[in-house]
């Protein structure tokens, strides 16, 4: 499955202190690497909602971000303050060796370019320093695999294309969930309790697609039926499913809508 999500910037806005929403923040995380994301968007759903939407959006690319580079990519600031009591996502390239005689040919791992005096060099985690001739500049994040190890470790830069195993989501802003909507290639499916139920053939359908599927979440305050307005039902190979007929509680949580839906669709997938 190519799976990606739209979240909007208000989905802290039920947390009350910075602790809470890093908290949450680490599950949502955590749920998109467990269920391999593609792309987390962040939508703008209502005006102000400005140092939830960076906290989010920060800390999601922190958190994907391996061990190794954060130092090089994140300065210190108050939005991560709470890093230490986030759980680590431990995708593939998170757990890579930090050994150099570890490294094969062949290998892929993230890397962050550097400069040392007036060079550029990619830092991929083994304590040492590895020419860099790409294009990019100091402080961005590239991939790329080990050519050499012979007489000396060179690398080549690739894209996410090369890569067979799940690499981890990227997190891209958006001024409005209906501009993502509008722009997206594949299959969307719009979650709200005022959705038909979705069906066991509906599910099945999306799961085994060939066609990229966007996932689109509403707000605490304001579902997508709010969000959207009418023009929700004007939107391209658009379906809106309630996958919580029966709920008990008076809200679903965005971070247990996107466990639940993202566990059927994988099971669904896997049937």
């Amino acid at each position: 499955m190519n799976i990606s999500i739209a979240i909007p910037d208000s989905s802290l806005r039920d947390e009350s202190t910075n602790l809470d929403k890093s908290r949450k923040v680490s599950l949502i995380a955590r749920a998109c690497a467990i269920f391999r994301v593609n792309t987390i968007f962040v939508y703008d759903e209502t005006s102000g909602n400005y140092d939830d939407r960076f906290l989010l959006s920060t800390i999601l690319k922190y958190l994907e971000t391996p061990q190794y580079l954060r130092r090089d990519l994140f300065p210190k600031m108050d939005e991560l303050k709470y890093a230490g009591v986030m759980h680590p996502l431990q995708i593939p390239h998170h757990s890579l060796s930090s050994k150099i005689e570890d490294l094969k040919v062949g290998d892929i791992r993230e890397g962050a370019v550097v400069y040392y005096k007036a060079k550029k060099y990619v830092d991929i985690g083994v304590h040492k320093l590895i020419p860099y001739f790409g294009k990019e500049y100091e402080k961005k994040r590239v991939t790329v695999q080990i050519k050499t190890l012979e007489p000396e470790i060179t690398v080549k830069e690739i894209s996410e294309f090369h890569i067979k195993q799940y690499w981890g989501y990227k997190v891209k802003e958006r001024p409005s969930l209906l501009k993502i909507l509008e722009e997206w290639n594949g299959n969307i499916l719009l979650t709200s309790r005022k959705g038909k139920e979705a069906t066991l053939k509906q599910v099945q359908e999306y799961a085994k697609s060939e066609k990229p599927l966007l996932i689109a979440f509403g707000g605490p305050d304001r579902g997508l039926y709010d969000i959207l307005g009418k023009k929700i039902n004007e939107i391209q190979n658009t379906k809106t499913l309630n996958f919580f007929p029966n709920q008990a509680t008076e809200t679903v949580r965005l971070e247990e809508a996107m466990i639940g839906i993202l566990s059927i669709l994988n099971f669904a997938n896997s049937n």
